[in-house]
């Protein structure tokens, strides 16, 4: 019996060892789920439109010669998506405006000539209608643009009066599979109220999103 018991207590510490080592070892879990990203970035954003601006009838009492006019614009915007259709956003726009040289705006005769324009002012775009491409993504979207902005002239002894700018119209914007980038084109009507003069801008624009 005696020469039982350093067996016996041998296999009290090596039994458990050897059972330890006959566990299954744990299932592999995999590998790591991979980082996705989404096809169309959205959030905050950085938009510049620019292009031809036309004026049928520029600010001027009635009576005097208000001729059709045009010159280039340029517009910068910053602003947030709220939803895949709807954005808001402040911008502010310049535009310099080739006349005749018989346009005496408000002057009453005591300047003529071409004049220009700064509108900073506040946007809305709203997403109507998208195109799913082979993908299932909605990368091309028709949309409508309107906003409003206070219009400064140059120079002031041409057109002294601020005015308030509205404008609105349709567009298409197409988002690239660079994800931050959209590209697009849009045409808008513009009134000045006070001034009651009528335009149209065609405006190609480049969006880039945080």
């Amino acid at each position: 019996m005696k020469a039982l018991a350093p067996l016996a207590l041998c296999a009290v510490f090596v039994l458990p060892m050897v059972a330890s080592a006959q566990q299954p070892t744990p299932a592999n879990t995999g590998d790591r789920p991979a980082v996705t990203f989404d096809e169309i970035e959205r959030g905050l954003y950085f938009a510049v439109l620019g292009g031809p601006l036309f004026v049928t009838n520029p600010p001027a009492p009635e009576g005097t010669p208000r001729p059709f006019s045009a010159g280039p614009m340029a517009q910068v915007e910053v602003g947030v998506d709220l939803s895949e259709r709807l954005s808001v956003g402040l911008f502010i726009m310049g535009s310099s405006i080739r006349t005749s040289a018989d346009y005496v705006g408000n002057s009453g005769g005591a300047v003529s000539g071409d004049f220009s324009s700064m509108v900073p002012g506040a946007v809305l775009r709203a997403r109507v209608y998208g195109l799913a491409d082979s993908q299932e993504v909605k990368r091309t979207w028709f949309y409508v643009r309107a906003g409003a902005g206070y219009a400064m002239f140059s120079p002031k002894r041409l057109l002294p009066e601020s005015d308030i700018l509205v404008f609105a119209g349709p567009g298409v914007e197409y988002y690239t599979r660079l994800r931050h980038f959209s590209v697009g084109l849009e045409v808008t009507g513009n009134y000045l109220v006070s001034g009651g003069s009528l335009g149209f801008a065609v405006a190609p624009n480049i969006r880039y999103a945080f």
